[in-house]
């Protein structure tokens, strides 16, 4: 679908949300909220312009995103704090789920890895960015 990012596949996007954020040197750290929503708008978005459904997933729920649909994005969050809660809750979503063809957001080997493992695509963060871009998103 690059070729085409107006063009509805019908797929099911993953987004590991703070891999994403983190991917982009731009001042993210200084305030983590207002990337995330940065993130959540770009999502919005591309959800518009696709019909894809996208699943936000991210580390540390926020006061002002709780779990649920923003904007047709459903947001969620891990069941549980520490390391790699994100990555589990993401692999969750993928055994608890039929989502269909499904596509996980991340530059994190391994849980690219446990993706595949699912039979989900993987795309890098990088890589999606840019799909975003070129979206105009």
């Amino acid at each position: 679908m690059d070729d085409h990012p107006g063009e509805p596949s019908g797929k099911a996007i993953v987004v590991d949300g703070n891999n994403v954020i983190a991917s982009v040197p731009d001042g993210w750290w200084r305030d983590r909220p207002a990337a995330v929503r940065r993130l959540l708008g770009r999502l919005a978005c591309y959800r518009q312009r696709t019909g894809d459904s996208v699943i936000l997933v991210l580390d540390v729920p926020q006061h002002d995103l709780p779990s649920g649909v923003h904007d047709g994005v459903e947001v969620r969050y891990p069941r549980r704090r520490g390391r790699d809660a994100a990555d589990e809750r993401i692999l969750e979503l993928l055994d608890e789920r039929d989502l269909g063809d499904v596509e996980v957001v991340s530059s994190d080997r391994a849980l690219a890895a446990g993706a595949r493992q699912r039979r989900a695509g993987v795309v890098g963060a990088g890589a999606y960015l840019a799909r975003l871009d070129r979206s105009r998103c």
